[in-house]
């Protein structure tokens, strides 16, 4: 067995002439490949090299046996998808190696696929329902297309998974700051925790932000947003920014919309703008890998018009604190 060979992390990406290329998310999908014949892992990688799904190419893993998968499933935790031989070092590996990543790593994630080539070792039936596979091909039913098919509908499963947890982890951290939700230093956990929350909802990549505009400063055009919540390529922003901080493109659409008062969004981005009655201007920027939806874009407004009312009423809270006196009476 060559441990280097293993080893290796073959992203398998179109061509760099492709149309598709450019648009491509950062980060492939992870597929593991557990297979003690080398010839698998090569055939796999030549019936994928084209795959695919919402702007994410594929990243293939290989492990020889299932002690190596252990080891490999340890390191990355956001492995997608499976392609899992029954037979390896013993008659079971694979149905050993299934069972430990969902009872002992508790990975309820990671979508299963057995491939064997002696279906009598392990019975369809049983092996489904006793160790959470979540789909049983033999080898020799696999062809090019069927392996393609089997992998997009895992993976389609997968991201539709992650996001309802990735929903519940941010609903989970909205329910804990709203204890305490008119306190000033609980406002950026409740932030965060909504910004993921619809980050996930809407299958977004992590590049957005929360703003809030604080008007005019220094030059009489020179407006300042104050950062309040942000994920991807915005978590470095904090504090007070002008809209010359970003890249030309985001300064520019956080600019127009600014300046307009106004939504303005394209195919793949949107700002969002919001007023409350107080005065407070909110801006939401979020980009996305696919075209906003209609329930996309009334989810967004919710959103901005939610937060900007929690802000005014923690304003309302803090300028009553202020003006009381020593003695709480106010006087």
């Amino acid at each position: 067995m060559d441990k280097s060979v293993s080893q290796e992390n073959d992203k398998l990406q179109l061509a760099a002439d492709s149309p598709a290329a450019s648009s491509r998310h950062s980060d492939p999908w992870k597929l593991l490949v557990v297979d003690d014949e080398k010839v698998v892992h090569s055939v796999t990688r030549l019936a994928l090299e084209d795959f695919e799904l919402g702007g994410r190419g594929l990243q293939m893993i290989s492990a020889y046996s299932a002690a190596e998968a252990q080891t490999l499933l340890q390191q990355h935790d956001d492995i997608a998808v499976i392609l899992l031989d029954v037979v390896m070092e013993t008659d079971h590996a694979g149905l050993e190696l299934a069972r430990y990543i969902r009872e002992e790593l508790g990975n309820n994630l990671v979508r299963i696929i057995l491939r064997t080539g002696q279906a009598g070792q392990a019975p369809e039936h049983e092996v489904i329902t006793r160790y959470d596979i979540n789909d049983y091909k033999e080898k020799t039913e696999l062809t090019r297309q069927k392996l393609f098919s089997t992998v997009y509908t895992a993976l389609r499963s997968y991201r539709d998974l992650s996001a309802l947890d990735n929903n519940r982890r941010g609903l989970l951290r909205v329910i804990e700051a709203s204890a305490a939700i008119f306190e000033r230093r609980q406002m950026h956990a409740f932030y965060d925790g909504v910004l993921e929350q619809m980050i996930a909802l809407l299958y977004l990549n992590r590049d957005a932000m929360l703003i809030r505009a604080s008007g005019i400063v220094a030059e009489a055009r020179e407006r300042k947003l104050q950062i309040l919540a942000s994920a991807g390529k915005f978590t470095n922003f904090e504090g007070e920014v002008s809209c010359d901080a970003f890249d030309q493109l985001t300064g520019e659409r956080l600019r127009i919309a600014f300046e307009n008062k106004s939504n303005n969004y394209g195919d793949n981005y949107w700002v969002s703008y919001y007023q409350t009655q107080a005065g407070t201007e909110q801006l939401l920027y979020v980009s996305a890998r696919d075209n906003f939806s209609v329930p996309d874009i009334q989810m967004i407004e919710l959103f901005v018009r939610n937060v900007a009312i929690a802000h005014d009423n923690v304003e309302l809270i803090d300028s009553l604190r202020d003006g009381k006196g020593d003695d709480g009476s106010g006087r």
